[in-house]
């Protein structure tokens, strides 16, 4: 849902030209009923399921809140059954997230972090919630391996600063509390009086925060 458009050069139907959205994994299975029913559980949207005669199957489905969807079945990939290994799903919340999951059915790793890229692991979640730090893992039942990781806001150069766009209602509602006890400290350092231009600072923290940009203060 976006609520921010980029004046990037459009087609004659508002399009933006040149976009190029990731729109579907293909990871391999044994038994397509088993992985039907696993992905079904965890409460993804099931969007297809097309058989063709008995040497081809597929079937779609899309994590909550997600853009990009999932594609398995029967004569989609070569690949070896369980052969996907460390495919990302962002949070905003790892321990909801993670406890949803497992309310589902899922065997997921305890939340461990890592102060950054190549550095060891450490139990438990980020002290301080910085993003990109906190995960978990867990499998399908053929071993494709799927990481959750926390990101609330994300490092400059990652995403289209342009455009500032939410997955789920969850998200938006992350960002509005962040920005709430920002405020709060922004009232505080102006000697607590009233805000009457807070829509106007909230908005332009929640869009700099997804852009990797500079809070206001």
């Amino acid at each position: 849902m976006d609520i921010v458009q980029t004046n990037r050069e459009t087609d004659t139907q508002g399009r933006r030209v040149g976009d190029m959205k990731l729109e579907v994994l293909v990871i391999s299975v044994k038994d397509v009923e088993r992985s039907k029913q696993f992905y079904s559980g965890l409460g993804w949207r099931l969007d297809a399921d097309f058989p063709v005669g008995e040497k081809f199957r597929v079937v779609q489905f899309t994590p909550p809140g997600s853009p990009a969807s999932i594609h398995f079945g029967i004569g989609v990939t070569s690949a070896v059954p369980g052969s996907a290994k460390g495919i990302y799903l962002v949070v905003a919340d790892i321990k909801a997230a993670r406890a949803e999951l497992i309310s589902r059915g899922a065997e997921v790793s305890d939340i461990f972090h890592t102060a950054g890229p190549g550095t060891p692991p450490v139990d438990g979640p980020d002290p301080e919630h910085h993003s990109y730090s906190s995960f978990a893992k867990f499998s399908d039942p053929d071993g494709n391996e799927w990481i959750l990781q926390e990101i609330t806001a994300r490092l400059p150069g990652r995403i289209d600063t342009d455009v500032t766009s939410f997955a789920s209602v969850a998200d938006i509602a992350g960002a509005l509390r962040r920005a709430s006890v920002a405020h709060g400290e922004h009232e505080k350092r102006a000697g607590g009086q009233y805000d009457q231009n807070w829509p106007d600072w909230y908005a332009e923290y929640i869009v700099s925060e997804q852009a990797g940009k500079v809070l206001p203060t």
